[in-house]
Parts: structure tokens; C-alpha cells; sequence
């Protein structure tokens, strides 16, 4: 049987999750330098100073809404197809939601600086993010689309800084398709893994 949780700890959580919502949805629209607490705030019915109650800081909130994007994203695109299909799924997405991409993006360099609050947070991150391409190359070398002759974890690290990379371009050129240009670089991986 499911223990329901009840009291101010339940509320608590609830309120959180409402604020996380809420964030994610005025990020993606305005971007992080555009979205404002108060707005996020009032929509959830806070105070600014309520809603730092939730969140020790504003960088503790963006790592928390990268984090549930990431869950989000990865429930809905790439849990359902873990194969290169699903990542690319993923990418496909983050062409609809440019401030979560400007959010990463700039997130990411900032947590690049060991004292950063949420350097920890990318760390866990991207080995997250290695084992799960990890897994596509396995489960793609077992279906016989890739062949054997290719090292998976220098495989994983071209894809993951590809898709950084071309996250970075197309913020600054709507025009790059970074999903043709990653299956592109995935086309390739397959040609080479059966040159031996």
C-alpha cells in the first residue's frame, strides 16, 4: 500500500515541483536572463522571497530546472526509444524551446569553474549523459548497425561535444539543423565502425 504523504513537508514538495514547472515553462519562452523571479513568483503565488524559501539561490533554481528538463526530456523522448532515434528526438525538442538552450548552454560554461555552485551538478550530468549514449552504441554494436571497430567512449565524447557545439551554433544561427548535422556525425561512426 502507497504511504500518502501528508503535512507542511508534502506542500513543501508539491510547492516545489509547481515552482520547477512554472520555471521551466517562462525559461523556455524568455530565456534565463529574461525570466525574472518575480514572474515565476507570482504565477506559482509567492513572494520573491517565498520563492527563494524553495531555492537557496537563482543558481540552485536553474540547476534544479535543468535538472527537471532533463528528466522531462529524457521520460518523453528518449526513455520510450534509447537508441540514437531518442537523442536525436531530445535535439529535436531543444529547437522548441530556445531558452532552456540558452539556459544550458550559458549554465554549462559558467559550472565549468570548479567553485561554481552547480559544477558538481554537470559532472553528474554529463557521466549521466555518457552512460546513456554508452548504451545507444552497445545496443546499436548488438544489433549489428555498428560494427566493432570503434571505441565507444571516444565515440560518446564526439557526440556530446557535437551536440554542445551545435546547441552553441544554432543559438546564434537558427539556420543549423543540429539534427541533420548529428546524424550526420552518426552516419559516419557507423561507416567507420566496419573499416577494419
Amino acid at each position: 500500500m502507497a504511504v500518502v504523504k501528508r503535512g507542511p513537508y508534502a506542500k513543501g514538495t508539491a510547492k516545489r515541483e509547481e515552482i520547477l514547472s512554472v520555471a521551466l515553462e517562462v525559461v523556455a519562452a524568455k530565456g534565463c536572463r529574461k525570466a525574472s523571479n518575480r514572474e515565476i513568483a507570482e504565477r506559482v503565488g509567492l513572494t520573491q522571497a517565498g520563492l527563494m524559501h524553495h531555492f537557496a539561490s537563482r543558481e540552485e533554481l536553474y540547476q534544479e530546472v535543468l535538472r527537471a528538463r532533463d528528466i522531462r526530456d529524457h521520460e518523453m523522448f528518449f526513455a520510450p526509444d534509447p537508441t540514437i532515434e531518442g537523442f536525436l528526438a531530445v535535439i529535436a525538442h531543444n529547437a522548441e524551446v530556445p531558452g532552456l538552450v540558452r539556459l544550458y548552454v550559458e549554465f554549462s560554461a559558467e559550472a565549468s569553474i570548479p567553485e561554481h555552485p552547480a559544477h558538481a551538478f554537470f559532472l553528474e550530468r554529463y557521466a549521466w549523459l555518457r552512460d546513456g549514449l554508452s548504451g545507444v552504441i552497445l545496443r546499436a554494436q548488438d544489433a549489428g548497425v555498428i560494427g566493432p571497430a570503434v571505441d565507444v567512449s571516444a565515440a560518446v565524447d564526439l557526440i556530446v561535444a557535437a551536440a554542445d557545439g551545435l546547441q552553441l551554433q544554432w543559438l546564434n544561427d537558427h539556420t543549423v539543423d543540429m539534427v541533420a548535422r548529428l546524424r550526420r556525425l552518426w552516419d559516419g561512426l557507423v561507416a567507420v565502425s566496419h573499416a577494419a
